[in-house]
């Protein structure tokens, strides 16, 4: 007589937040984040010290469910690389962050004296 078990399958824990991205559970880590951290070696162990407000299961989950999606996690990680550098020079063309440090530095001097 064998025994059949049943196995209930389940998402990873992903949801989107209102600027677009992708965070794991109910936290403030994105998924960009934790896979950044495996891209650089870190095991999931590693991952879940290091995100301490993240479950050993979830970071398991978030890592399987990238190697098996991973040309879609991919295109995601591209296009939100994409927008942050947009959003990089937006700021650095508004806010004239180019020479930042010298009219800081300068300033700071200005004062000494």
């Amino acid at each position: 007589m064998s025994v059949q078990l049943e196995f209930k399958v389940s998402a990873p824990p992903f949801r989107w937040d209102e600027a677009g991205g992708i965070r794991i559970g109910q936290s403030r880590v994105t998924l960009d984040s934790v896979l950044a951290a495996y891209h650089h070696g870190a095991t999931p162990e590693e991952i879940a010290i290091q995100f301490s407000v993240l479950q050993l299961e979830d970071v398991y989950s978030t890592i399987a469910y990238y190697l098996s999606h991973r040309q879609e996690i991919d295109s995601y990680l591209e296009q939100r690389q994409h927008q942050a550098q947009q959003i990089r020079q937006q700021l650095s063309q508004k806010h004239n962050l180019v020479d930042l440090r010298e009219r800081l530095l300068t300033r700071n001097q200005a004062k000494e004296h």
